[in-house]
């Protein structure tokens, strides 16, 4: 279509004032992540950096300062020649807060935008039993509960993401079907958003372990490798892939259901309700079937996880028999389903969390020799196996990351999206 000159610059005045927001927003991001990724630096090198001009990164610096993203740090001394120069740092005032429900518990995580965790707090609950209404209730007064003490010691929420153990669409925060703690069609965004008192910040949903694979890529042991599969295990086993910096989601974002490939024992019966499944050879419920028997204080779910693992942890050490046999039987299933996804993505790592991870060197022997039977690739491919050292709290350090990447992505959001989200009954 032919533009006359007036059309042309009726576009061009319109458009333009739109272009500079989306250029100040642009860069606003850009020394924000220089000062996540570099550290404390000068606005000379900020500016040096980016290859923005120094009266620009002055003013954006500005503006970062004012938004709460950024503050003074100490005199930069280099050694150089000139006056030293005053370093910018990231300020912590802004947070994100990650959740996550799951079979037996519901967990508060919150982070500051430097990395830093200012709560993280794990409430027991029989999830199952409870039910969506009741649960979602605990997790409400929960999430009010973190964002009420993160505000008594300065801190404001930029947003909310929830990890939760089953197929999730992202966009719209519905949980179509979690079999593990029997939910199906829950629009979790919504039930919170009606809990919470008050202005809320966006709130996100998604998967737990893709949550925790984003947590292991960012600032586990393994943080800023391209190529990563997180693998976790407790009553359900589910799996995060990191491929080339990305996270797989699949058409409809439901990828990562690892613990239904059937190559499970056809005997046992998965919580999916089908036969076969890898989860029900290597979830939680396998582990403590072969250790343990029904009355035994490990399969107790009103004790905490972690206690139950610690025994499991020292009957292994002091060489019980039967512990042993079912570790390396757990373990060897384990090693065939690692080595499926190892031979389909070839990543630089695997990454074991959940229980994998808290009995992992016992896990391990068994799976590595399964491991190298089944791997097609020599020397596995380059891949090497890590245990998480996030522990139980990976899915909701992954959420507080996706909530502060949000920041990251457009800092002047902070300027509507942190709001302090008191408790009920009205207290600040």
């Amino acid at each position: 279509m032919q533009v006359t000159p007036g059309e042309g610059a009726l576009m061009t005045d319109t458009s333009a004032p739109a272009d500079q927001v989306f250029l100040r927003r642009h860069n606003l991001a850009m020394v924000l992540r220089d000062l996540r990724d570099h550290g404390p630096r000068s606005r000379a090198r900020i500016a040096a950096d980016t290859g923005l001009n120094k009266a620009t990164v002055s003013s954006l610096v500005a503006e970062l300062a004012e938004l709460g993203l950024v503050r003074d740090g100490d005199v930069e001394r280099g050694g150089g020649v000139g006056r030293p120069g005053q370093t910018v740092e990231i300020d912590g005032r802004v947070c994100g807060l990650g959740a996550e429900v799951n079979v037996d518990y519901v967990a508060v995580l919150v982070l500051d935008l430097r990395g830093e965790e200012v709560r993280y707090v794990r409430t027991p609950l029989d999830v199952p039993r409870l039910g969506v209404e009741k649960t979602l209730d605990e997790l409400a007064v929960a999430i009010a509960a973190a964002a009420d003490d993160a505000a008594a010691t300065g801190h404001d929420i930029a947003g909310i993401t929830v990890g939760i153990p089953g197929m999730v669409e992202t966009a719209p925060g519905v949980l179509r079907h979690a079999p593990n703690i029997g939910w199906r069609e829950v629009r979790i965004a919504d039930e919170l958003v009606a809990r919470l008192p008050g202005p809320v910040t966006a709130i996100r949903v998604e998967n737990d372990a893709n949550l925790s694979a984003l947590a292991e890529s960012a600032m586990g042991a393994s943080a800023g490798t391209a190529d990563l599969v997180y693998v976790t295990g407790e009553t359900g086993v589910g799996g995060g892939v990191i491929s080339d910096g990305v996270l797989l989601r699949g058409t409809e974002g439901y990828g990562g259901e690892i613990g239904h490939m059937p190559i499970g024992d056809p005997a046992h019966r998965c919580g999916c309700g089908k036969l076969g499944c890898w989860e029900a050879s290597v979830g939680l419920a396998a582990l403590l079937r072969e250790v343990a028997d029904k009355d035994d204080p490990v399969t107790d779910p009103s004790v905490d996880l972690e206690v139950r693992l610690a025994e499991i942890r020292r009957r292994a050490a002091l060489g019980d028999g039967r512990t042993l046999r079912g570790i390396e039987a757990v373990g060897t299933a384990l090693g065939l389903g690692v080595a499926i996804l190892v031979n389909l993505f070839n990543p630089r790592v695997i990454v074991l969390g959940g229980y994998f991870a808290a009995l992992g060197e016992f896990f391990l022997p068994a799976m590595e020799t399964e491991l190298d039977k089944r791997v097609v690739a020599p020397a596995r491919g380059g891949c090497r196996i890590e245990l998480s050292a996030l522990g139980f709290t990976a899915a909701c350090r992954g959420g507080a990351h996706v909530a502060l990447e949000a920041v990251f992505t457009d800092p002047a959001s902070v300027a509507v999206a942190t709001v302090p989200t008191p408790l009920p009954g009205g207290m600040a």
